[in-house]
């Protein structure tokens, strides 16, 4: 059978665990096996549906065998990582498990993100083989790693077995490797095990109550860890994993409606569209049954009118997505929700600078162990050494789990009376925006490589409704004609669009403490007079630029709008484009769908499409009335 072809070799459980994956067996089944197992026993049943396209587990199981056959015909197996190009569909859910039923780990890379970005994980990381298909692929990478393209390489795919490989795998070694915003200025990658990953699918799935009969979702972005946890959980207990269009996904009333036509029993959402789903009306007979969140601080909680429970979550990506979670109870949104208490098999202790204990109620920092735990950081064994410690026997259940070993968070927590947790920011200048964890030096390392700018500092600053906005301080070179404009293009080349500021504000220098740091409480507040202009400010024209413009200032909370001001660059997103969509809509009468949005960010572009769709509106009205003079004309009823 096909469950036995590929094996854990020497368990090593979890002390003091409550439950294992097969304890006592002399194995230990990896996520390929438990795929697998139910590709053989149900052969027919839907595993992934994205619209017209579906695999079943025989499909899935079948293609992800082909590829992984291909794979370690070019060198992947243990310990080897297998980099992923592909953007979020079945390919990429089929590549994942070709990688893991290869003996590899894999590396996600979000097409979407800056070439540059992608560049240095494959090389940071060591990735030995790339997988793309030719929609998603411009080949940048082929001169300089071995490449395989689904759709190129497709027939010499399909001539591989559809059996399984037979293939050794260990529980410490590596399942997939994620990179996460480094406080160094690089971003670094978090080693993650099969071990940490089956803890994270157990939990999940006894906590939840998981069964074949759930339909789930895959929309998380593909460098966020929560995409891993969406979908190995239902792929190994039988359940479908259902993906939506990009528009879709970004707009929270466009997901209401297909999470309820899709009749989705179980779903996870960022905090941000969490927050966004919570206020809206639901039929009473929808079939989603639990709303998953987490990535930033929940600051709702849901109406008892909701027919789903939401369950806040929390868990730094180097603990295998969630190590806290608890139901949030409806009531009064003044109370702010805890992240609920550790899963199965982690611990989580609240300590002071000396890694002391503290009592229930007291301020200090989280720290998390147990058998979520990665293994550490790749190829930084310094960095792992100071944020993976060993805690002593005094620490809180720091002698059950995984030796001691615990990870330093950074982040700051309490113990609450009933025993949940809450979470009360980071300790150092980490943040998190639009649910991605952010390092701003990072984002000052990229700033201070363009061509002009003497220093810079990045700080996120709150806005009305809680929300957090990046804002960078540059102070130029005296010869430098540097613009706001000029510094997003040039970020937009080694950044994600999450971690470009929405505001540039101009310092003769970056003020100082004594001792040399960046005195963050000096930096002014952004306004008018010190904001870093763009060259070219057209204000607007036309009524219709004129009433947009009023529209967009208030909500990004800018002093203005120019006509060829890019939306997307002055701090909106996908969540302030539903709003601004709105807002259109009440204004003007006429539906901007987020795809046009998306197309035409400017003032300019926005204020032309606005106009065509009312007059079309108007030219639909004539018509139709001129259709209804007709119909009652003399002698328009004779044949």
């Amino acid at each position: 059978m096909e469950l036995s072809q590929t094996r854990f070799l020497q368990p090593a459980p979890v002390q003091g665990s409550k439950e294992t994956f097969a304890a006592g067996l002399a194995w230990q089944p990896c996520v390929a096996d438990l795929v697998s197992h139910q590709a053989a026993i149900t052969p027919r049943a839907l595993a992934v549906g994205a619209g017209p396209a579906v695999l079943t587990y025989a499909d899935l199981n079948g293609e992800a065998n082909q590829l992984a056959h291909h794979l370690k015909s070019l060198g992947a197996g243990r310990e080897r990582l297998v980099g992923i190009y592909l953007k979020r569909s079945p390919s990429f859910i089929v590549a994942a498990l070709a990688a893991l039923k290869a003996g590899a780990a894999y590396l996600p890379l979000d097409p979407e993100a800056p070439v540059e970005r992608n560049a240095f994980m494959l090389r940071d990381a060591g990735v030995s083989v790339v997988v793309s298909c030719g929609k998603s692929s411009n080949q940048w990478f082929e001169d300089s790693w071995q490449t395989v393209d689904m759709d190129r390489d497709a027939l010499q795919i399909r001539s591989q077995s559809t059996a399984s490989p037979d293939t050794d795998i260990r529980p410490e070694d590596l399942a997939y490797v994620i990179f996460t915003s480094g406080s160094s200025g690089r971003p670094k990658a978090v080693e993650v095990t099969n071990s940490n990953l089956l803890n994270l699918i157990g939990w999940h799935n006894r906590a939840f109550r998981v069964s074949s009969t759930d339909r789930a979702t895959f929309l998380a972005a593909l460098g966020f860890d929560a995409a891993v946890w969406e979908l190995w959980p239902y792929l190994t207990v039988g359940a479908s994993v259902h993906l939506p269009e990009d528009g879709v996904r970004n707009d929270a009333e466009a997901l209401r409606n297909w999470l309820t036509e899709r009749k989705i029993t179980i779903s996870f959402a960022a905090t941000a569209m969490a927050e966004r789903l919570l206020t809206m009306e639901w039929a009473s007979d929808s079939a989603l049954r639990i709303l998953l969140t987490g990535a930033d601080t929940l600051r709702r909680r849901p109406s008892p009118t909701l027919p789903f429970e939401l369950i806040n979550n929390y868990g730094p990506t180097e603990c295998t997505v969630v190590a806290t979670s608890g139901v949030v109870i409806a009531g009064d949104s003044a109370t702010r929700p805890s992240i609920g208490r550790a899963i199965d098999n982690a611990a989580v202790c609240i300590l002071d600078e000396e890694m002391h204990p503290l009592a229930q109620g007291e301020t200090g920092e989280l720290y998390i162990g147990g058998a979520g735990v990665a293994r550490g950081y790749r190829n930084q064994p310094e960095l792992t050494a100071q944020k993976f410690v060993r805690l002593g026997s005094e620490s809180h259940q720091a002698e059950s789990h995984q030796g001691g070993v615990f990870y330093r968070t950074g982040d700051l927590g309490r113990m609450l009376p009933g025993g949940e947790f809450e979470f009360l920011g980071r300790i150092d200048e980490q943040v998190k925006i639009r649910g991605f964890r952010v390092e701003p030096n990072e984002i000052v390392t990229a700033i201070n490589a363009c061509a002009g700018v003497e220093a810079s500092a990045v700080i996120a600053r709150e806005h009305e409704g809680g929300e957090k906005r990046l804002v960078a301080y540059v102070a130029l070179r005296p010869e430098s004609a540097v613009t706001a404009a000029m510094l997003r293009e040039g970020l937009s080349k080694a950044l994600p669009d999450y971690m470009i500021p929405a505001t540039f504000v101009r310092l003769d220098s970056i003020p100082t403490t004594h001792n040399g740091k960046i005195d963050r409480a000096s930096l002014p507040e952004p306004s008018g007079a010190n904001l870093l202009c763009d060259e070219r400010h057209v204000a607007p024209q036309s009524m219709v630029e004129q009433r947009l413009a009023a529209l967009i200032a208030p909500l990004l909370q800018v002093d203005s709008v120019g006509v060829n001001d890019n939306f997307f660059m002055m701090g909106g997103h996908s969540l302030l484009g539903t709003q601004l969509i709105t807002r259109i809509r009440d204004g003007f009468g006429v539906d901007l769908s987020l795809l046009s949005l998306f197309d035409h960010p400017t003032l300019a572009g926005m204020s032309a499409e606005i106009e065509r769709l009312i007059f079309a509106k108007i030219e639909a009205t004539n018509w139709e009335e001129s259709q209804a003079v007709s119909s009652t004309a003399p002698g328009a009823q004779q044949k």
